[in-house]
């Protein structure tokens, strides 16, 4: 996992992006001219992803209320739990997702992960949102960059990128941000946005493209070598999928 880092308990300055309060979901986010958004191999959860609600709040906020330290890193905020515990961290984030969108289908033998030794730590079938909860928090306890790593498939050509796929980086430190949406244009051209938790546990948000300030919060799928996140470096060797 990333180093832990400061927190503040004064206010701190928000995301300020105009027309961001007209959003609603993660689909609201508008594309650039030409480009039109795609569902790749998983379209039941690639439209589940759109479907996630945003916060009008920009603000990212630690899992005691607190205010994160460095406010200049999102571009909007998810509408999903934190916990009230330092668990749901970088992988934690991609797991729940994942875990809510078969939850929210009731297909409770879908919902599995398994930690470094290869043990699956399975969703009790029928759990009302109580259990649900303390379930992941072993999922938390238990499974992590490293062991997420290994459970995912590894993307041969990250042309190929599509919605729902992880940029991962297993270890100690290790980080990992899922992929919520992917458009392409014409010319085949593919642009993506990217989620993350951090540490300590924070509101999971859309990360700005801290390298094209113009194509923002979207990156561009092309040539590079190295994906500049505002937290992490990931190189497109490491992207994985379900």
């Amino acid at each position: 996992m990333p180093t832990d880092e400061k927190a503040t308990p004064v206010e701190a300055v928000g995301t300020v992006v105009p027309g961001l309060d007209a959003l609603q979901k993660v689909g609201d986010i508008a594309l650039p001219a030409g480009y039109k958004r795609i569902d790749g191999g998983d379209t039941a959860f690639a439209r589940w992803l759109r479907r996630v609600e945003l916060k009008s709040d920009t603000k990212v906020y630690l899992y005691d209320g607190r205010l994160k330290y460095n406010q200049s890193a999102q571009y909007a905020v998810l509408d999903i739990p934190i916990g009230n515990k330092d668990l749901q961290q970088c992988a934690d984030a991609v797991m729940r997702l994942r875990a809510e969108f078969f939850y929210g289908q009731r297909k409770y033998d879908r919902i599995w992960f398994a930690d470094n030794n290869g043990k699956k730590y399975a969703c009790p079938a029928g759990a009302d949102r109580a259990r649900f909860e303390k379930y992941l928090e072993t999922v938390y306890a238990w499974c992590g960059t490293l062991s997420l790593e290994k459970q995912l498939k590894k993307v041969q050509v990250f042309g190929a990128i599509q919605p729902g796929d992880v940029l991962i980086k297993g270890g100690s430190p290790g980080h990992a941000v899922i992929v919520m949406d992917v458009a392409a244009n014409a010319a085949g051209e593919k642009i993506y946005l990217l989620a993350q938790s951090y540490m300590p546990a924070q509101s999971i948000h859309i990360l700005k493209n801290p390298m094209d300030g113009a194509l923002s919060p979207w990156y561009r799928a092309g040539n590079e070598s190295v994906i500049v996140t505002p937290e992490w470096n990931f190189t497109q060797q490491q992207l994985r999928r379900w």
